[in-house]
């Protein structure tokens, strides 16, 4: 019995802190942009498709236009932070991977603060080449092109359209520092576009909700009929980190509660185990038995069964980063086993010192009167 609660006690701690250090190892990373100060501004053409291109070209110049602005951007859906998501399959030398693409236009690296690493971002004149011009993130330049220089190569998406390399960013993690850092692709924005109604504002220091209002009123009076709302990237932050908290700290209140559980139980059988053999306890201490050596009778006997239990539940744990189980870096798994061991004989160590303690102090005479 011991044995399968023990064994249920790391398995429980296994999975809980592959969770923890996945996202602890996440967070430490680099985000790869700033988001203080950047407002999305998403805009809904609703029943309207009468050049709907024109229009956006004229806003985003209406936008520019108030002093309060310092930078802005057109984008797809999928900005920063939020649930969209838009991918698209991409082949190099037979090498083929699905990035997440980004339909932006020559100013989002400015608007985002995202630094350039290698190459450029680019720019109007980027649009008489013969290929769409794209800017890459370091992770899908690490899959694609591996030991080679990614600028000026051509790349296909779904066979079909060919886009040429013209720059590498390090890290975008559009979802949040929690999230994994994947393979993007920024597309620069065709002149007829007219999926691509998000425009993400950059304000200066000090601008206030004010703006927004005014923003929004003289919005509507030149979009009638179209939808308008606003929001804040670091409030959108904010509901990201909450979707990955919220079920962690969930899963910690059940694994606390099942560990509390485990740990009564244990300490109450080995308090009942000791009970039921205070005379070989008294027969030990009646032939010399020190009250230090009857405290690592019993603790070596509940670490005993706790590395049975753990080398049982390693069968189960190591198969998570052989099988690549939820595709995580077997790092991930590996430092959740190790903390998750040393977790296990910490417990039982617990609560098994005051009984083991408890036994050694037993008078000899004592014992084996009541034997």
């Amino acid at each position: 019995m011991l044995i399968i609660e023990i064994w249920a006690s790391f398995m429980v701690l296994f999975g809980v802190l592959s969770l923890i250090v996945y996202n602890v190892s996440n967070y430490i990373q680099p985000i790869g942009f700033e988001y203080d100060r950047v407002w999305n501004l998403q805009l809904t053409n609703n029943q309207d498709t009468v050049a709907v291109a024109d229009k956006m070209h004229r806003i985003v110049q209406q936008i520019k236009s108030n002093r309060e602005v310092e930078s802005l951007s057109r984008m797809s859906s999928n900005s920063p932070f939020s649930a969209n998501q838009m991918m698209n399959g991409v082949t190099y030398k037979k090498v083929s991977i699905s990035p997440e693409f980004f339909y932006t236009d020559e100013n989002f690296s400015k608007t985002m603060d995202l630094p350039v690493v290698t190459g450029k971002w680019f720019t109007e004149s980027d649009r008489v080449s013969k290929f769409t011009p794209i800017v890459i993130n370091s992770k899908l330049e690490e899959i694609l092109f591996i030991n080679e220089s990614p600028l000026g190569k051509v790349i296909k998406v779904d066979d079909k359209k060919s886009f040429k390399v013209v720059g590498v960013v390090d890290k975008f993690k559009s979802k949040g520092e929690f999230a994994n850092d994947t393979p993007a692709l920024f597309e620069m924005l065709s002149k007829d576009d007219t999926w691509s109604t998000n425009v993400l504002i950059k304000t200066k220091a000090g601008v206030d909700a004010n703006f927004e209002a005014k923003l929004v009123k003289e919005l509507a009076a030149t979009l009638p009929g179209w939808g308008i709302e606003v929001s804040y990237l670091t409030e959108q932050r904010k509901n990201r980190h909450n979707l990955t908290l919220v079920p962690v700290a969930i899963f910690l209140i059940i694994s606390a509660f099942l560990l509390t559980n485990v740990a009564l139980g244990l300490f109450g059988i080995l308090n009942l185990n000791i009970a039921k053999r205070k005379n070989e306890i008294g027969l030990r201490r009646a032939m010399g038995a020190t009250e230090r050596a009857v405290t690592k009778q019993f603790l070596g006997e509940i670490w005993v069964l706790a590395t049975l239990s753990v080398i049982i539940g390693l069968l189960f744990a190591i198969q998570f980063p052989i099988m690549h189980v939820f595709d995580l870096n077997a790092n991930v798994y590996m430092t959740a086993i190790v903390i998750a061991i040393a977790l296990i004989f910490i417990i039982v160590t617990l609560c098994a010192w005051y009984p083991s303690r408890q036994a050694s102090k037993i008078h000899p005479a004592l014992a084996l009167h009541e034997d």
